[in-house]
């Protein structure tokens, strides 16, 4: 998507990270003011308007629909914390807010890498009382 073109989100004047409810909200009231029939607009104007507001929010108010438009505006909704130093964003858009749209690289550990880091942990302490109880069973400690 260019990135001079309005989002779907613009659209309905909702942040990335709007629930479904803030979404249906937003598209309610914008409806009510832009319908065609309801609209101090010129018609033709206000037929356009509520179709664009229509398009958005078909595809933001289903799941997967959502998922495929947030890939391809490039919008993450995982939160990230990372060391500054470990990486440098480039190319990022300047016209999205930066707590919004992350580098792709960028996202958390998962539950399974948190597992792993904790299992290796355990082998860890395991080792160190495994080695100290033979040490102390051959009587060197």
């Amino acid at each position: 998507m260019n990135s001079k073109q309005q989002t779907y989100y613009d659209l309905l004047d909702v942040h990335p990270s709007a629930s479904a409810i803030e979404i249906r909200r937003a598209y309610r009231e914008l409806s009510k003011k832009y319908h065609p029939d309801t609209t101090t607009l010129a018609k033709p104007k206000a037929t356009v308007k509520f179709q664009a507001l229509n398009e958005a929010y078909a595809a933001l108010s289903h799941p997967e629909r959502r998922l495929a438009y947030d890939l391809e505006i490039g919008y993450s909704r995982v939160v990230v914390v990372q060391p500054s130093h470990f990486h440098t964003l480039t190319s990022r858009p300047d016209n999205y807010r930066s707590s919004a749209y992350l580098d792709p690289t960028d996202r958390p550990l998962s539950a399974g890498e948190i597992a792993a880091i904790l299992m290796l942990g355990i082998t860890f302490i395991g080792c160190i009382i495994l080695a100290i109880s033979i040490g102390i069973i051959r009587g060197e400690i």
